[in-house]
């Protein structure tokens, strides 16, 4: 009877042993599961986050964006698209008065002034020496900002090609224009000549027709060869007599 004791005792005393294992094991687990998902949400997160905010200038006036001359102002590509903004709002003499106070000698100045000069109706001159001038310092733009000035850049050399266009289209439309004219021109004064010749014949035909008219033969019956002979010889008969 003691021994069946024994053995009742030491298979509850396993089972609880065992089930306090499992439960142990399975919440240790389920810790190491849950872990590497927090992990993951806390990297995800943070990705989504920057390291650095930067200004936006959307609400700043235009008159307060072309004085900011410190670099981290000029390496900020939100800064310049809202000076390209506001240089389409200023009237042609103005962003001509405002980019001649800004020189050629750094890229920050050229490309001001080439952004106040891009919608002030200029002449394909101007816009191909700044064009030009930034070109040269092209090494000198920060990175932040090289794929916005490359995209405006593209933008303005697109601008170039079509006042080329359409300048040679003018050029031809004037010579085919003047082409024409002289063609016009060279039919009108055939076409007179033309007139000119055919009254100069029907005058022709005209006086040709009274001519014929007026001819003395035009009537006359010849007379008989044998009469004209014997007054020929009586006439000689005479001359010849005593």
């Amino acid at each position: 009877m003691k021994s069946y004791l024994l053995t009742l005792l030491r298979g509850v005393a396993g089972s609880r042993l065992a089930a306090t294992l499992l439960v142990a094991g399975s919440g240790v687990l389920m810790g190491c599961a849950s872990l590497p998902e927090f992990h993951h949400s806390q990297t995800a997160n943070q990705a989504h986050l920057p390291e650095q905010q930067l200004p936006d200038y959307l609400s700043t006036q235009c008159s307060n964006i072309w004085p900011q001359v410190d670099a981290a102002t000029l390496e900020n590509p939100l800064y310049w698209l809202r000076g390209m903004e506001c240089a389409q709002r200023l009237s042609p003499e103005d962003a001509r008065i405002e980019a001649r106070q800004w020189s050629a000698i750094t890229w920050q100045d050229t490309f001001k002034r080439g952004i106040l000069l891009s919608p002030a109706k200029i002449i394909p001159a101007e816009r191909r020496k700044y064009m030009t001038q930034l070109d040269m310092m092209a090494t000198d733009i920060p990175p932040q900002i090289r794929s916005l000035f490359i995209v405006w850049r593209d933008g303005q050399r697109a601008q170039l090609s079509l006042v080329e266009e359409r300048s040679r289209y003018t050029k031809l439309q004037q010579a085919t224009g003047a082409q024409l004219e002289e063609l016009r021109q060279t039919q009108q004064f055939l076409r007179n000549e033309l007139e000119i010749t055919t009254k100069k014949l029907e005058t022709m035909s005209d006086i040709e027709r009274q001519l014929s008219s007026r001819k003395p033969g035009s009537n006359y019956v010849p007379e008989d060869p044998e009469s004209e002979t014997q007054d020929n010889k009586g006439q000689f008969i005479e001359e010849e007599g005593p």
